[in-house]
């Protein structure tokens, strides 16, 4: 009966370390996504900045554009329609692990993205094993990249932080995902576009010193079909 006794103490007290390591592991990843989200803020409510681009899509603003991007705009924008500033996505699903074999774990994450100035912070959690969840925070703030992952939030499993590559890195995500809020594509908002064909063409956004294109190509309906960054050999659909 004692050691009975004694396995449900350890037990319990197991529990209540795991509980409360959790707690605070969540109470830390918070400060840390709070801290991010507030410099990300900062840069879109400068007024000085928004007074910079426009705040409605007008159909003139395509003149000139190669013929596939003006079909695209045409397509998914309705004339006179506000020019999105920040967006907040909700995402779940499964995400896999490995680069070279199958290893997906269920995720569950919130997206805040502003589009002056760029940059976004995905805030995930992936379940890895039963009650075990990796944090992650994936952003690109004030021209700064930043891959954080942490084991409940406390135990740093990746930090990669900065300028340079990772910048780059992390800003090509926020402009191969602006499909998702298509007036950051706009001429209006600072983006290049070059005719490649009669069915692509390049698109070509610039952070301070970073500059980024990529190469988008158009189906028969208008929309884009897929994208891609030489640089990184990277492709998404649409």
């Amino acid at each position: 009966m004692k050691l009975l006794l004694w396995l449900t103490v350890v037990i319990v007290v197991l529990v209540l370390v795991f509980l409360g390591l959790s707690a605070y592991g969540a109470k830390k990843w918070s400060e840390i996504s709070d801290k991010l989200t507030q410099s990300l803020e900062a840069g879109r409510l400068d007024p000085n900045r928004q007074a910079l681009f426009k705040t409605r899509y007008e159909a003139q603003d395509l003149e000139g554009l190669p013929a596939p991007v003006q079909k695209y705009f045409r397509t998914v924008l309705t004339d006179g329609q506000a020019i999105v500033s920040s967006l907040t996505l909700r995402i779940s699903g499964n995400i896999n692990m490995s680069t070279s074999s199958e290893q997906w774990k269920p995720f569950t994450s919130v997206q805040h993205v502003v589009t002056h100035r760029p940059g976004f912070i995905w805030d995930a959690r992936i379940e890895m094993f039963p009650s075990i969840e990796v944090r992650v925070i994936d952003s690109y703030v004030t021209g700064n990249g930043l891959l954080h992952a942490a084991v409940l939030g406390l135990f740093t499993v990746a930090n990669v932080s900065g300028g340079g590559e990772i910048a780059k890195a992390e800003f090509m995500r926020y402009f191969a995902e602006a499909v998702w809020y298509p007036t950051a594509l706009l001429p209006s908002q600072d983006v290049k576009w070059q005719a490649v064909d009669s069915t692509s063409a390049n698109a070509t956004i610039v952070d301070g010193p970073l500059s980024i294109t990529l190469l988008f190509r158009f189906n028969d309906a208008g929309l884009i079909d897929s994208f891609r960054a030489e640089a990184r050999n990277a492709t998404g659909v649409g």
